[in-house]
């Protein structure tokens, strides 16, 4: 029980980061699009071979924790092998399994009462930690037994590992030794083992395991005995060779443990215990765990750009703790791109396809993250050309306004607004002044203009400067966000705000930091919309022909604009190879959802040579606009059914299916039923009047609804099969969706 609570409360957790919707601004004068948004666009074009099995949560929490390892060096530096252990394992028994293992091993195992008193203390007080390591070993002890055996090093040497690190490749040691073979720096770089800020290959199994090996017959060459080989390992060969000399010459290491360091008195018995115990463990009722992940499971592949492991986990699905599990060589979770390098990437076999088949997306993703970080402020990069002027500037407060539109406006922050004012509070004082200091680049080599000069400039009919220049005007399309603020009424919900302003509930919540669905009676809601603004910009033209001539031609061709609003140009985009939704959007300062809605697309495939609308005309227009109704797709959940598998079959998001169930966690119930897809779709009949709609009806289908205490339009039309939204709005003369209590609806169930 205490298992499936932790396996649960981990998926949470690894649920919670990976889907967790930070958004990213694009830039500062377009909508701010959300990171499931980028992640789902090119999620959508991977092509997928098969679903990987991801490692337990659990597990992957056990071989990041460093208990077993700690336990592990304490019993071993205060080993006592003359304290007698009570334990039922007679002694002849052990004789007996002890001079099988002699036979069979290189090493000299013989019994003696302290080792007999290691054993025991280690089966009387270490059975569980071996069932973990056990379970661990399945995975690092054939990478082991390869590298020992290409060196025709005993295969027993893999034992070792066990007691240096207890098989966790971060372990460290109090003088900092580091990896499953606990290296240290000078002897790691002695066998080629790089360490760097992002590297380090003492804790790569397999770089790791080769230069251990190499170690061992460099140390057996010297010693010619396994045991010494092990003492060595770790005192270092100059503190055996003491031990040697202080021993009067004896070469045993049973004879020289008194002349060795209290660790390494403790290290070799630690040995021998491991093995004992690892060879008869059936004998003693361990029953190692189940298989973290199988070796020949995994494969790798070179990555071509620098990448972090928290970008390969929200875009190959797989947990940040399996990727620092397959590859603990990366110090800082990130694999690095050096020139003149080559950096590997461990992945489950069946994700090395996926990485493969999509490598130019991932890497694209990668460098769209990347942009988003802040860059140096360019103002103190200026030319020491340009000078720079402060200028004061006054903004009358006015109904409505707040101090963070009026910063926003003006390119200043709150904490400056308030220092500039002398404003102790965050509200804008109605009526009043404030100053705003703004600073100007001037070119230093320019002469100041006259007012003559200005007036050219800024008379919109002028095309060409007094310096003979020729200027073109041109439309550009951008969108800003706009805060408004919604005063909560008897009867709303969030629900209801976010659909009256086309934003969700959980943007809702973050802009007003509100913890829950509950909202007070009267409080002034923030709505942040993102509204299309058109600008005119003055270019200008470059022409072989002579001024006079291209003053007609430019004026000509920019009252042609005037008229036309150059729709064609600006409105308007042809499919070209290699494009795709994504892409577009991003081209043009639009959001992938209004893209999709302008040109009535259900998916993000485009095809080439087809033109795409780039702006609403149906905004433009003074027609009314299409009534939509909503369309709503459930589901009953099913046993063994959790979001994922649920999001993954209709094709949505986790964090959509959250929002139009208002769930806080990623737990469902079973038989639950819940809505999957909310899409509305335009109704193409013409929208009939009240009393039309009702008299084409049969008067006794009409049914009298009074509105409760919570109801909604969306509840309420839920309760009828075949009613929409966009009907009861129709039959009742109801404009907007905001609902009493005892209020008295007709619907026409017929």
């Amino acid at each position: 029980m205490i298992i499936k609570k932790i396996t649960t409360l981990a998926l949470m957790l690894i649920a919670s980061v990976t889907f967790a919707q930070d958004t990213i601004a694009l830039k500062p004068a377009q909508r701010k699009l959300t990171k499931r948004e980028v992640l789902d666009s090119i999620k959508a074009t991977f092509v997928h071979d098969k679903i990987a099995q991801c490692i337990d949560s659990m597990w992957m929490k056990e071989l990041a924790s460093l208990d077993l390892y700690n336990e592990l060096t304490l019993d071993i530096r205060n080993i006592n092998v003359d304290e007698k252990v009570d334990y039922e394992l007679s002694t002849e028994l052990l004789k007996e399994r002890l001079k099988k293992l002699d036979e069979k091993s290189p090493f000299n195992i013989e019994y003696n009462v302290g080792l007999e008193n290691v054993i025991k203390s280690f089966l009387k007080n270490r059975k569980r930690a071996f069932e973990r390591l056990m379970g661990v070993s399945q995975y690092y002890f054939p990478m082991f037994e390869e590298a020992l055996a290409a060196q025709n090093i005993p295969l027993e040497i893999k034992y070792l590992a066990v007691v240096e690190s207890a098989l966790n490749p971060r372990a460290v040691s109090r003088v900092g030794a580091t990896g499953l073979w606990q290296f240290m720096y000078q002897t790691g770089k002695q066998y080629g083992l790089q360490v760097d800020t992002y590297v380090d290959d003492r804790r790569d199994p397999l770089k790791a395991s080769n230069a251990a090996t190499q170690y061992m017959k460099n140390m057996y060459a010297i010693f010619g005995d396994w045991d010494l080989v092990l003492a060595s390992y770790n005192t270092g060969p100059g503190n055996v060779a003491k031990a040697i000399r202080r021993s009067g010459g004896k070469q045993n290491y049973w004879n020289i443990r008194p002349y060795l360091h209290k660790e390494t008195q403790g290290y070799v018995p630690a040995f021998l215990a491991t093995m004992y115990i690892f060879e008869y463990h059936k004998e003693h009722g361990i029953k190692p765990d189940r298989a973290i992940a199988n070796h020949f499971a995994t494969d790798t592949v070179m990555v071509k750009r620098s990448m972090t492991f928290k970008q390969l986990a929200d875009l190959l699905d797989v947990s940040v703790a399996e990727l620092q599990f397959l590859n603990p060589t990366y110090k800082r979770e990130e694999i690095p791109y050096i020139s003149g390098q080559q950096h590997f990437l461990r992945l489950p076999v069946d994700k090395i396809a996926l990485f493969t088949s999509n490598e130019d997306k991932i890497y694209a993703y990668a460098e769209y993250e990347s942009s988003q970080r802040e860059k140096p402020y360019q103002g103190m990069l200026a030319s020491r050309d340009s000078l720079s002027t402060s200028k004061v500037k006054y903004h009358k407060v006015r109904r409505g306004d707040s101090l963070s539109e009026i910063s926003d406006r003006y390119g200043v922050t709150m904490s400056e607004l308030k220092k500039w004012n002398r404003l102790r509070s965050n509200k804008a004082p109605l009526g009043r002044n404030l100053k705003i200091y703004t600073r100007e680049s001037i070119a230093s080599n320019e002469r100041k203009s006259t007012k003559a000069d200005t007036a050219a400039v800024n008379h919109s009919s002028d095309v060409a400067s007094n310096s003979g220049k020729i200027f073109k005007e041109e439309k550009v399309i951008s969108y800003k966000d706009v805060v408004k603020y919604h005063k909560v009424k008897k009867g709303d919900n969030l629900g209801e705000i976010s659909d009256k302003y086309g934003v969700t509930v959980a943007e809702l919540k973050k802009w007003n930091k509100l913890k829950s669905n509950n909202i007070a009676l009267g409080a002034n809601l923030k709505v942040i919309k993102n509204e299309r603004v058109v600008t005119t910009v003055r270019k200008e033209v470059k022409s072989d022909k002579p001024l006079a001539e291209a003053k007609v031609e430019t004026a000509v061709a920019s009252n042609d604009n005037d008229t036309q609003d150059n729709h064609e140009a600006s409105d308007y985009y042809e499919v070209q190879k290699g494009d795709n939704l994504f892409s577009i959007a991003k081209k043009f300062n639009v959001s992938l959802e209004d893209l999709k809605k302008w040109n009535n697309l259900d998916d993000l495939n485009v095809q080439l040579g087809s033109k795409l609308a780039l702006v609403d005309k149906e905004a433009n227009t003074q027609e009314e606009a299409p009534v939509t109704e909503t369309k709503i797709v459930e589901h009953k959940v099913k046993k063994g059914e959790y979001l994922g598998t649920i999001a993954k079959k209709y094709n949505v998001t986790i964090a959509e299916i959250k929002e139009w169930n208002n769930l806080e966690d990623n737990n469902v119930r079973l038989g639950v039923t819940l809505i999957v897809s909310k899409k509305e779709v335009a109704v193409t009949e013409a929208k009939p009047s009240k009393k039309e709609s009702i008299a084409a009806n049969d008067r006794n289908n009409v049914k009298l609804y009074y509105v409760k205490k919570g109801d909604s339009l969306f509840s309420i039309a839920k309760k009828y099969p075949g009613v929409t939204i966009s009907d009861i709005k129709k039959w009742n003369g109801i404009k907007n969706e905001s609902l009493k209590p005892g209020m008295k609806l007709k619907i026409n169930n017929g």
